[in-house]
C-alpha cells in the first residue's frame, strides 16, 4: 500500500515530522542521507527548512525528492503532541 505525505514539519535537527494520508503521524530522520547525492544540497539548515509537501511527497528546490514509500519505511511513529503546528498542504 503506497502512503501520500499530506503534512511535513521539518526540524532544525533535520528531522522530518509527517502526516500520512491514513492519518499517521511519523518522523523519519534525513541525517544519514545528508551525505549522498542529491541530499547533500539541502544539507544546510536554511535549505532544509524549505521542505513541503508536493504530489504526495516531500520535495525540497532544486527538484530534490525522497520516495514516499522510503519516508514511511523508515519513519518511527510520534506523539500527537511533538505535531502542532505542522503544515498540511
Amino acid at each position: 500500500m503506497l502512503l501520500d505525505v499530506v503534512a511535513v514539519q521539518p526540524q532544525p535537527d533535520y528531522q522530518l515530522l509527517l502526516e500520512f494520508d491514513n492519518g499517521e503521524r511519523r518522523c523519519f530522520d534525513m541525517v544519514p542521507y545528508l551525505d549522498r547525492k542529491p541530499f547533500v544540497r539541502i544539507k544546510t539548515l536554511p535549505l532544509f527548512m524549505l521542505a513541503r509537501v508536493e504530489y504526495g511527497t516531500v520535495v525540497w528546490p532544486g527538484d530534490i525528492d525522497i520516495a514516499p514509500e522510503t519516508l514511511y519505511d523508515r519513519s518511527v511513529p510520534v506523539p500527537e503532541a511533538h505535531m502542532v503546528g505542522i503544515a498540511v498542504a
